[in-house]
């Protein structure tokens, strides 16, 4: 499963870093899962939780050479480290969802 962007990387004094990410700012995220019927809705849905500005016509589709996975690649406007990191457990712990990037 995917981990969530630099939420859980602790320093030696048990600090988290500062976020190397600048907010509000545009961030790709890759999606794999089955080629089942509902993958993109599915993962549509959860962005728009996130991000209600998402726009599912900017949705990225890489089909896997043998055809049974989809790549999914959502690109949302992330406002905050908890945002970025509830995104990714939320697409993590989808049923649908083998990896997130």
């Amino acid at each position: 499963m995917g981990q969530p962007p630099f939420s859980s990387v602790k320093g030696e004094s048990g600090a988290v870093p500062p976020s190397l990410i600048v907010y509000p700012s545009a961030f790709p995220i890759k999606v794999l899962g089955r080629r089942v019927d509902g993958l993109v809705h599915a993962i549509s849905t959860i962005a728009k939780a996130f991000d209600p500005l998402f726009d599912a016509s900017t949705i990225e589709l890489r089909e896997s050479k043998g055809g049974n996975y989809l790549g999914v690649t959502i690109t949302v406007t992330a406002t905050s480290r908890d945002q970025l990191d509830e995104l990714y457990r939320t697409l993590s712990t989808h049923p649908m969802v083998k990896v997130v990037l």
